[in-house]
């Protein structure tokens, strides 16, 4: 697997990561757990060595990742989240210093670990200024309990006004081919300031695969039964973008799946998306995309297609939206 390096304080992940809140929230029941652990170690073998988690994932979720890749814990990065009211995001933010510190004492223990290797704002607080969360992060650098700060899903200003205190190493936002809003003014700014870039999402929540078509049911409690961009009808509209995939992979011999990651690993070297899957055939595939090529031409073919197609529905709804961008 190839290494990129993530910012300017030299930290290095594999080029593709594993996103593992869906093995235990957001996507419907919880994975299996020692099929989680079988998952998440299949991954560092076949070269993975970035792990992302947060504590709004539950306490299941961290320490799933602790229990798995304790064998080889020296060997990888693992990044977890801070941000939110009790650890829960439906009950809006919280990054008050006091919470932020007992988040990380949390973390620590619950991933086996001395050191959280890279800490997010899950979501910018608004309540609390960017530079005390910075500097909280910047005393615990000092500490040893952390190596680098993140930021998720924030905007442009909260991003200066937080690296002037403690230089962030990563951003964590949704991009992919149907969300590419962050090519305007974010990814200018990372690139800019020295900061790598993490897409969450890079297979748009699964659409990207060409495995959801208008007709496919989720489980009850999965929250793409809320998000707009996956009405039945959004998704009809926007199969045209799962039919560019299809033809640009036919001529590639790979999948949707793989040109979507290798679109987004051709955009900047400082780019590490981080695909999740509950599958072992999966993440095989995902895997397998740091081996596509796309030559200029095949991304000016890429480039020139998508710009004729319109996405439907937004990526969150309206309460979610509030929370992004800031």
């Amino acid at each position: 697997m190839q290494k990129r390096k993530l910012g300017n304080g030299g930290l290095e992940v594999s080029a593709l990561g594993l996103g593992c809140m869906g093995l235990s929230f957001g996507y419907g029941p919880a994975t299996d757990k020692e099929d989680a652990i079988k998952l998440i170690r299949a991954a560092y073998e076949q070269g993975v060595t970035f792990f992302d988690t947060a504590e709004a994932y539950g306490a299941a979720n961290e320490k799933l990742l602790g229990e798995a890749l304790a064998p080889f814990r020296k060997e990888v990065v693992i990044a977890t989240k801070f941000g939110f009211k009790e650890g829960d995001s439906s009950k809006g933010q919280d990054s008050r210093p006091e919470r932020i510190r007992a988040v990380a004492e949390k973390s620590l223990q619950y991933l086996k670990t001395d050191v959280i290797d890279l800490f997010y704002q899950h979501r910018v607080d608004p309540n609390v200024p960017i530079e005390d969360v910075a500097g909280t992060i910047q005393d615990l650098i000092k500490e040893g309990k952390v190596k680098h700060f993140g930021l998720s899903e924030a905007g442009v200003e909260t991003i200066r006004r937080a690296h002037a205190v403690q230089p962030v190493t990563a951003l964590q936002s949704e991009y992919s081919l149907w969300w590419r809003e962050p090519e305007l003014e974010i990814i200018p700014t990372l690139e800019e300031l020295g900061i790598g870039f993490v897409p969450f999402s890079p297979l748009g929540k699964g659409f990207l695969t060409g495995k959801i078509d208008e007709n496919t049911t989720f489980d009850s409690t999965d929250f793409r039964n809320i998000v707009p961009r996956f009405s039945p009808d959004a998704r009809k509209a926007n199969q045209i973008m799962v039919d560019l995939l299809n033809t640009i992979a036919a001529q590639k011999n790979a999948t949707p799946a793989q040109i979507a990651l290798a679109w987004l690993l051709a955009q900047k070297p400082w780019i590490a998306p981080i695909p999740g899957t509950t599958k072992l055939h999966r993440l095989t595939e995902n895997i397998g995309a740091v081996n596509v090529v796309l030559t200029t031409s095949d991304l000016q073919k890429i480039e020139t297609a998508a710009s004729h197609i319109q996405i439907e529905g937004a990526r969150y709804p309206e309460h979610l939206q509030k929370r992004v961008g800031k």
